[in-house]
């Protein structure tokens, strides 16, 4: 089918970012949350966790759509601090929502656009070849179907 990535099939891997989500959900509904006292570090928390989290959704995806990455991030980032209303203890900060978004960004725009970062992401720890890196607007000929 044309379109579609040949080097490797994605759809198997939501695993992660399904993993990441469900703790995110479960740490953000505790009422308090164990952090370092330094002034605004759940910024650069949620800058570097969900900056994580599109870059595992992005992993899902051709490279011609990693941008979904971002919105998946961004939009779950809206929903948590929503649901953080209704938990005592907590609160809604949009300043949180933009960490998330601006983490999301800069994570799927380096993943994207950097190929050794891309590479050094994508290799297998378990010492054995890397594994295939999506390739710019791969398509598999219409021959080949």
């Amino acid at each position: 089918m044309a379109g579609l990535e040949t080097d490797t099939d994605k759809r198997g891997h939501w695993g992660w970012p399904v993993a990441l989500a469900v703790m995110v959900f479960f740490a953000s509904g505790r009422g308090s949350v164990a952090a370092p006292d330094i002034v605004n570090i759940d910024k650069l928390t949620h800058f570097a966790v969900f900056g994580l989290l599109a870059t595992l959704v992005a992993r899902t995806q051709p490279r011609r759509r990693w941008w979904l990455g971002l919105v998946v991030a961004s939009l779950y980032g809206m929903a948590d601090e929503f649901r953080q209303s209704f938990t005592p203890g907590r609160s809604v900060e949009v300043a949180d929502w933009v960490a998330d978004t601006l983490g999301a960004a800069v994570a799927v725009t380096v993943y994207a656009r950097w190929t050794f970062y891309r590479q050094v992401l994508e290799r297998n720890l378990g010492g054995g070849a890397r594994l295939p890196v999506a390739k710019p607007e791969s398509v598999v000929p219409d021959s080949a179907q």
